[in-house]
């Protein structure tokens, strides 16, 4: 993978326990906690448009291509500058072990 590909910086979280002054969990309380940043590559897919109760709906997909790791999980979020994207599905290159893609849609 030649890192002139890789042209975003991205921030991925994943949700957390909120935590008080003393660094203890705050019960039934949730938050978004930093994993990483990373360098990416961000393609966009398809935009779907839909008419959902006379209210048009859209749904935008996307593919986000990282270096090869194993922190990664759908249910996690990505974050690129005011755009925050769901991970929907973790597609890793197994055989050679370079990149991972992240199947994603554009929160609201």
């Amino acid at each position: 993978m030649r890192a002139g590909d890789l042209n975003r910086r991205i921030t991925i979280q994943r949700r957390g326990a909120a935590t008080d002054a003393w660094g203890s969990p705050v019960p039934g309380s949730e938050n978004w906690v930093e994993v990483a940043e990373a360098w990416a590559s961000i393609k966009t897919l398809s935009g779907l448009g839909a008419i959902k109760a006379d209210a048009q709906a859209s749904t935008v997909k996307a593919s986000i291509r990282v270096r090869w790791r194993t922190d990664v999980a759908a249910g996690m979020r990505v974050l690129h500058g005011g755009t925050v994207y769901d991970v929907q599905a973790v597609l890793p290159d197994a055989a050679g072990r370079e990149h991972v893609d992240l199947v994603c849609e554009v929160g609201r």
